[in-house]
């Protein structure tokens, strides 16, 4: 399929899954996470899909495309480590972030593979 937005991007599709799941979990967190790790798993989940989008946008001059794509894969990977906070200050079982930890080092990998292989349309 030939891709002619980036809402063609299965990273894209993938990340966007991701944020209510995300935004559900954050706001079970504990009153004094409001401003601290529930805010930063807000944007970092935002971040991925907006920097997708954004990098998208470039796509006819690669190094500011895959710039974009990098800080969206750099908001991946603090997502799993977000994630595991939560299991790690019992705010979360590892069973109810398991699935958004595998789909975001995906969303990673994704990234990743998107980087090192587009070339200019």
């Amino acid at each position: 399929m030939a891709i002619k937005s980036y809402r063609d991007l299965d990273v894209y599709k993938r990340s966007r899954q991701l944020l209510l799941p995300v935004y559900q979990l954050a706001e079970k967190l504990p009153q004094d996470e409001r401003f601290d790790l529930r805010d930063q798993m807000r944007r970092a989940a935002k971040s991925v899909i907006d920097n997708i989008v954004e990098g998208y946008s470039h796509k006819d001059t690669p190094i500011k495309a895959k710039s974009f794509w990098r800080i969206s894969m750099g908001s991946a990977n603090e997502m799993v480590e977000h994630l595991e906070q939560t299991v790690l200050l019992n705010y979360a079982s590892q069973e109810l972030v398991k699935s958004m930890t595998e789909e975001y080092t995906v969303v990673a990998k994704q990234l990743y593979t998107l980087i090192k292989n587009w070339k200019k349309l």
